[in-house]
């Protein structure tokens, strides 16, 4: 077995807890046998270390005790997969894992997935950019039908998976119920691995997020993709931009919003979809009760997964939220039509409507205001001409100040609570909302105006005059 390879010193073994009594274990070992067992810990991964015959992380045996692990770029290999999978075995304390761009290879998949048999702590990883492969996809699909981890993130974008790996995926996701979020973007997934993952997604019980941006799906791709959508009763999170299906891919998909009643994320941006596929989403938008957000071409940013990477000189890079459509050719017509169907659905659920990069014209302001009258709690951003007031101005300055701090956090990979934490000087879990709006408002990682910060307090404020940061956990 792989945690047998390398042991640590018996003074610091320690039993693993289960769930229900894990608390009252911590309580009656105490700090210095917890401070012992890590201490252990590290011992067991220099040992492996030697074993492998690889130079020890640094950051990893620092960081050992902390929830969030992130060795992204460490050029780790195999071997040094290996060693840290051994480390891992007996760790309670680490639940996301991050080891993207390691050239771990299938080696270093065996190594993590034999880990993941014995250690039920760890619940978020990211492999991705490993050059995995078919094999490495074996491995995975193998390990994810016996649905015996805690794991319910997923990352495997850019791992040369094609239509084979896409077979494996359909045999694994449609048994397993554990996997909640999974990222496939930036794979080689066409038209046939479209009908494995649509076929996957009418059995799959447990996706409630799936990523496959940056594939090459076209019009047959995208219309079994929908297929399976029509079946599926849990996904709520959509990714399908920069794949070109074309119209006809936004027929079907307009097809799915108008019968389905769990999405409310759904991203085709990139796919050459022009103002008579806008129509076809508008048909489902009259209809649908979930979707919340429709996102347009905003200011050539680029999407990928949960955030925004920005040109220069673009503004502050917003959240890749809900149903978007940027990098398609919708003219002003076609934005007409997405309003209308909003105004036309009494049950519309939609917040947010993003075509900022069409322009329109003083005409379209006053339909708009018509719609404002039915759906009060819509926004629109579009472009304007010289002259002409949209809703609401700089892109910044017209976003939820939410949306704008998880957009920072996902471009920057850190936890929500990382960003409020660092707004404290002591790094405390909590702070007066006076010292709270002050650092907000001196702050420069998300630049936010004076409302959007007196929006924020009136969310986070408690009873007693204090923001505390451990929601955001």
């Amino acid at each position: 077995m792989l945690y047998g390879e390398a042991e640590a010193p018996s003074t610091v073994e320690k039993e693993k807890p289960t769930w229900e009594d894990s608390e009252t274990d911590l309580e009656i070992e105490g700090e210095d046998t917890e401070r012992s067992f890590i201490t252990g810990q590290r011992e067991l991964y220099l040992e492996a270390c030697k074993l492998v015959g690889v130079v020890p992380v640094s950051c990893f045996i620092r960081n050992m005790e902390e929830p969030y692990m992130k060795l992204n770029h460490h050029g780790l290999g195999p071997m040094g997969t290996k060693a840290i999978a051994i480390a891992l075995v007996s760790n309670t304390a680490i639940i996301r894992l991050e080891l993207e761009d390691n050239r771990i290879m299938q080696e270093g998949v065996l190594s993590l997935v034999e880990m993941l048999h014995e250690n039920y702590y760890l619940q978020e990883l990211n492999i991705s950019n490993n050059s995995l492969g078919l094999e490495g996809a074996k491995m995975i699909s193998d390990f994810l039908q016996k649905n015996i981890s805690s794991l319910w993130k997923l990352e495997l974008s850019g791992n040369n998976f094609k239509e084979e790996s896409a077979a494996l995926l359909y045999q694994a996701l449609s048994a397993n119920y554990r996997i909640k979020k999974l990222n496939l973007s930036h794979n080689e997934f066409s038209d046939k691995g479209g009908e494995y993952l649509g076929q996957m997604l009418a059995l799959n019980v447990g996706l409630q997020s799936l990523d496959l941006s940056w594939n090459h799906f076209h019009v047959q791709g995208a219309v079994a993709l929908c297929s399976g959508l029509q079946a599926n009763v849990t996904l709520k999170k959509l990714n399908l931009s920069m794949n070109g299906f074309g119209n006809e891919g936004a027929l079907a998909l307009g097809e799915v919003l108008r019968l389905n009643s769990c999405l409310t994320h759904v991203d085709v941006s990139g796919n050459n979809i022009s103002s008579k596929g806008a129509s076809k989403l508008s048909s489902g938008l009259e209809y649908n009760e979930t979707l919340q957000v429709l996102k347009g071409a905003t200011h050539q940013l680029f999407c990928r997964e949960a955030c925004w990477v920005s040109q220069p000189g673009d503004p502050f890079p917003g959240p890749c939220s809900l149903l978007q459509l940027f990098l398609n050719p919708i003219s002003m017509d076609g934005a007409v039509l997405l309003i209308l169907s909003i105004k036309k659905n009494p049950k519309s659920k939609m917040e947010e409507l993003d075509i900022s990069n069409v322009v329109v014209t003083e005409q379209f302001s006053k339909i708009l205001d018509g719609v404002y009258a039915v759906h009060p709690q819509l926004d629109v951003l579009y472009d304007t001409v010289k002259g002409l007031s949209g809703k609401k101005q700089a892109l910044s300055l017209r976003m939820k100040p939410m949306k704008l701090i998880q957009s920072y956090a996902d471009q920057h990979k850190i936890p929500l609570v990382d960003f409020f934490k660092s707004l404290n000087p002591t790094r405390a879990m909590e702070m007066p909302v006076s010292e709270f709006q002050r650092a907000l408002l001196q702050q420069n990682k998300v630049p936010m105006n004076q409302n959007q910060v007196g929006e924020l307090m009136k969310k986070l404020e408690d009873s007693k005059g204090m923001v505390n940061f451990s929601s955001f956990m």
